[in-house]
């Protein structure tokens, strides 16, 4: 089995060897995916390679005016010639990518930079860390064997990119290594208050009116350890809301006292629904999504179902019933 240290040295070389390169990262992007693609792509273009940057999803507002090089991010690859190298950041799975999932056969070479337990190698080399909290920690790691200084557009994407899927460092997954980075992201002089208040306290009234009609439907189970909520298309749409105005939204009903585990149902599309599970101690929700085709973290993760929300929501909370039985004896 190949080592972590060899894999890092491997993806180092690929990327230090190659010209062209197409970063690209999830679709619906969060902090992680936008700051770690972002970081390393100003990386590479200060040793002089020609790096596209891609997403399947349009970048939320309040990133594109706090993450540097977020402008420039396509939603399209339109070069002449496909790159030599594309780079998969923050994505479990190949369907993730959206659109750009039909181009892999056409690269020839794929690196997969992930941290979701149970993620697919779809790729050439597979970088994999499910014990980091965030995959902007394992880009940190491979700047180290890069010919290049973490200046302070890089470290400003680097610090969104591992604040934001940490819960601002409050999720189980954070660790001593973790802070050191950010320490080391800090003494490049980033902004670090300036960043948290864009970050956390400049959000659209949308959200909050988002927000309202979502606690609306709260739902606490008798036992009190599990509470769901959830909002359909058609309210979305009332509001004029876009997806990234439900951003946080999930973490919510876990905030109730004696809630252990916390679902959020939001209608996608016609009869299509991304559930979010959220746990605070026990429940392995990376486990309890898997029944649904879905995963993530031990603490955090989501699935995609398909068909009536009465019906879905039914099924769902059923198995968190029995995990949170199972699970706490």
């Amino acid at each position: 089995m190949t080592s972590r240290s060899d894999l890092l040295s491997a993806v180092a070389d690929m990327l230090s060897t190659a010209d062209s390169i197409a970063l690209c990262g999830h679709v619906m992007p969060d902090g992680d995916s936008l700051g770690s693609m972002l970081a390393l792509g100003l990386a590479l273009r200060s040793m002089g390679k020609q790096v596209h940057l891609l997403s399947p999803d349009p970048v939320p507002d309040q990133y594109l005016g706090l993450l540097p090089g977020a402008d420039d991010i396509k939603s399209e690859l339109q070069v002449p010639d496909i790159p030599e190298i594309f780079v998969s950041v923050d994505c479990s799975v190949p369907d993730r990518l959206g659109h750009f999932k039909t181009l892999l056969n056409r690269f020839g070479g794929i690196i997969i930079i992930d941290h979701h337990a149970g993620g697919v190698n779809f790729g050439h080399l597979y970088l994999n860390d499910a014990q980091a909290p965030a995959a902007g920690e394992i880009v940190f790691e491979l700047l180290q064997l890069l010919p290049v200084d973490i200046n302070v557009d890089i470290a400003l994407c680097l610090y969104v990119a591992i604040n934001t899927d940490t819960g601002s460092f409050r999720y189980d997954g954070v660790r001593p290594a973790t802070h050191r980075i950010i320490a080391r992201l800090m003494e490049t002089g980033i902004p670090v208050s300036q960043i948290n208040k864009q970050l956390y306290e400049e959000k659209p009234v949308v959200c909050l009116k988002v927000l309202g009609e979502v606690l609306k439907t709260l739902d606490v189970s008798p036992c009190g350890k599990l509470a769901s909520m959830y909002i359909e298309r058609n309210t979305l749409n009332r509001l004029n809301a876009r997806d990234e105005h439900v951003d946080g939204v999930t973490n919510y009903p876990r905030t109730i006292k004696g809630v252990e585990l916390a679902l959020f149902f939001r209608e996608m599309d016609d009869k299509r629904f991304k559930i979010s599970f959220r746990s605070k101690h026990f429940v392995d929700v990376n486990k309890l999504a898997s029944q649904f085709g879905g995963g993530g973290h031990q603490r955090a993760s989501g699935c995609i179902v398909e068909g009536k929300l009465v019906d879905i929501r039914r099924q769902i909370v059923d198995a968190a019933l029995i995990a949170l039985e199972e699970e706490g004896k």
